[in-house]
This record gives C-alpha cells, sequence and structure tokens, in this order.
C-alpha cells in the first residue's frame, strides 16, 4: 500500500478511534485525528513487520486502530496534564 492510501486509511482509522475514546483532548478534534493518523501508520507498519497480517486483511484495520488508540491514550496522559512553573 502506498504513503497515500496509508495517510488515507490513517484518516479513516483516526475519526474511529476518535468516536471509540470520546473526552475533551488537549488540543483538539484536527489534531487529535492527526494522531490518529499516525498511530495507524505505527500499528499497521508494526503489524505488517511482525507478520501478523498481508495486505487487504481485516486485522490490519483492528491493528491499526488499537495504535492509534494508544497513541491518543499516550497523548493525554503526557499531553492533558498542566505545566508547573
Amino acid at each position: 500500500m502506498s504513503v497515500l492510501m496509508w495517510i488515507v486509511f490513517g484518516l479513516i482509522v483516526g475519526i474511529v478511534a476518535k468516536f471509540l475514546m470520546p473526552g475533551r483532548d488537549p488540543r483538539g478534534f484536527i489534531f487529535t485525528v492527526v494522531l490518529g493518523i499516525v498511530g495507524a501508520l505505527i500499528g499497521g507498519f508494526l503489524g505488517r513487520t511482525m507478520g501478523l497480517y498481508g495486505d487487504g486483511d481485516s486485522a490490519g484495520f483492528v491493528m491499526a486502530v488499537i495504535g492509534a488508540m494508544v497513541l491518543l491514550a499516550l497523548y493525554r496522559f503526557i499531553g492533558g496534564r498542566p505545566r508547573r512553573a
């Protein structure tokens, strides 16, 4: 799959991950979807590298959603804390 297709796929996965993890995010919906795209790229890459699935397998979608949700959760945990001087 080309990088452009992964980005479009990641956009869809990012939106799905955002809806599966509702709540306020420190930077808003667009930034959260971008994090979802990055998470989908990472999750998809790791799943294919580990040999968990091939091109076109539905497990790729699941792995991408999991990757996006993990990245969103990390961002909320790290980025959601107020800074102290």
